[in-house]
């Protein structure tokens, strides 16, 4: 059954959530670090900041405000009731979401990835058609005869004047 390995790991186990308890107990003690060693004319913003540490400090559960909403909120030093309870749209998420997360960008990549191989195979066989086609005409002109067989050189000189003006 359960022998000494068992209980020694228990007896770990134990003295380490005591420590993990201590460890808390030293840091919920604060000192009123706010009110008396500041300027005057700042006194309201870090009175609002612990106010907001308080608030903290009693719902431990509720996540926190990001921090653009926190620098907001201590910079006009109203906390409304609506920024309040907005905390709870702020929720970490699971780690079920993040994969999900990370599930649809990953998605979102390879969609992107193969549309984008699609147009350059779409405007490659476009250039190759393009290519293919003036390489026709061009053999179509060059491989006419005359009537006796021979290659009819009119038609080469043409071709070849306008290869020559086409690059002019």
């Amino acid at each position: 059954g359960r022998g000494f390995a068992f209980r020694r790991k228990q007896k770990i186990e134990r003295q380490y959530r005591k420590l993990l308890k201590k460890g808390r107990k030293v840091h919920l003690k604060h000192d009123n670090q706010f009110t008396d060693t500041y300027p005057e004319h700042l006194k309201h913003l870090y009175l609002a900041e612990e106010e907001m540490l308080k608030k903290r400090r009693r719902a431990p559960d509720v996540s926190v405000l990001s921090e653009e909403k926190l620098n907001k909120a201590v910079d006009t030093c109203t906390f409304s009731y609506r920024s309040v309870t907005s905390e709870g749209k702020f929720k970490k998420k699971t780690s079920n979401q993040k994969a999900k997360e990370e599930y649809e960008k990953i998605k979102a990549e390879r969609a992107r990835k193969k549309e984008e191989a699609e147009k350059r195979k779409q405007q490659r066989e476009a250039a190759q058609r393009l290519y293919k086609q003036k390489k026709m005409e061009a053999y179509k002109i060059l491989s006419k005869k005359t009537k006796r067989g021979q290659p009819n050189l009119n038609l080469q000189m043409d071709f070849l004047l306008q290869k020559i003006q086409q690059n002019t």
